[in-house]
């Protein structure tokens, strides 16, 4: 999982599509990026392209149109980019990740709060 690169922002918007469609040709996959923008098919299939040479997806060939599916699944990729982030930007501590995260969210409802406490009993429990 290490080896494949972290998706660019365009990517991940791609890869969010192919998480709820795939595996799925050029064709579908573009007909949902439309949907939120303008791009031409060529764009889409460029893109494509550059993510199966990164190792982002992995191509059938085996018909007439390619089809197309991530190499991770959304939630491989959620761990990876969040690890890099917690590395990165928070020394590695999973805390001071966290409590940014928290500190900074006014929005953050009661539903996800007794979500994030859950989640806290069950790591707790673990220890």
């Amino acid at each position: 999982m290490n080896n494949i690169p972290k998706p660019t922002k365009t990517e991940l918007v791609i890869l969010n599509i192919m998480w709820s469609i795939s595996p799925a040709t050029v064709r579908q996959i573009h007909e949902e990026i439309i949907k939120n923008g303008k791009t031409s098919y060529t764009t889409t299939l460029k893109m494509l392209q550059v993510m199966h040479q990164k190792g982002l997806v992995t191509r059938d060939s085996e018909h007439k149109a390619h089809i197309y599916q991530p190499s991770l699944t959304k939630k491989d990729t959620q761990r990876q980019m969040l690890e890099d982030l917690k590395n990165r930007l928070f020394g590695g501590s999973i805390s001071s990740l966290v409590l940014q995260a928290l500190g900074t969210n006014s929005a953050t409802n009661q539903n996800e709060i007794d979500e994030i406490k859950a989640l806290l009993d069950k790591v707790e429990d673990n220890q």
